[in-house]
């Protein structure tokens, strides 16, 4: 039984683009992976200023998904998301009221 989910994480400030792109599609595999999920909606909030310095770092990459998953890939999902250096904090939440 799939059910809604908002995750909303911030990717590494990196000059290249090209290394957010990579992220933010890594992170949407991740998601997909198994054919146990299915983003249905990416925003894109951009480069912020950080309340607080985190690994050194000032600003980050805002990024929001909304997708439709299996309970059963949370925990590899948020391994996968602890274990990369390119994301910087995430909060995974469920949105559907049951």
């Amino acid at each position: 039984m799939r059910h809604s989910y908002e995750l909303t994480f911030i990717v590494r400030n990196d000059p290249n683009d090209e290394v957010i792109n990579t992220t933010v599609g890594q992170v949407q595999g991740w998601v997909e992976a198994n054919s146990l999920g299915q983003v249905t909606k990416v925003d894109r909030w951009g480069r912020r200023r950080l309340a607080y310095e985190l690994d050194k770092q000032r600003e980050g990459y805002y990024v929001c998904m909304t997708a439709d998953m299996d309970p059963a890939n949370l925990p590899e999902l948020e391994r996968n998301l602890k274990l990369s250096s390119n994301v910087l904090r995430y909060l995974l939440i469920r949105t559907d009221n049951q």
